[in-house]
């Protein structure tokens, strides 16, 4: 039986989270201290992802950079090829928070969206 350890980043408790596999199948998640951790827990041991946040540049602004970050997460193993995309990307103010920055970034079906308002 392989047990992995994980602190859960789902909430702010941080919880140590064991959890308990046999063949690569989950068997048990203990430790947690809400429904949040347990489905961390789970999706952290089968098919990790993350939110990426960046910078593109952005033309015609005082600002020579623009914060953004993809608009749901994407799979862990993605995340240089969604780096790329995003390292080669131009924005033109004005930007809004929220436009869409690039559509289905890296053929994830994410799309990249400007966290701030830049006029």
């Amino acid at each position: 039986m392989e047990k992995r350890e994980l602190t859960c980043i789902g909430c702010p408790m941080g919880c140590t989270v064991t959890v308990e596999m046999n063949g690569g199948q989950i068997v048990n998640v203990t430790g947690n201290t809400c429904k949040i951790g347990d489905t961390y827990a789970r999706k952290e041991v089968t098919n990790p992802t993350r939110i990426v946040t960046s910078t593109v540049i952005v033309e015609g602004a005082p600002m020579t950079r623009l914060p953004v970050k993809t608009a749901a997460d994407v799979p862990k193993s993605d995340i240089f090829r969604v780096m790329d995309v995003i390292n080669h990307t131009r924005a033109k103010a004005p930007v809004r928070i929220g436009d869409v920055i690039i559509e289905n970034v890296a053929d994830t079906g994410v799309d990249v969206i400007a966290t701030r308002n830049i006029a």
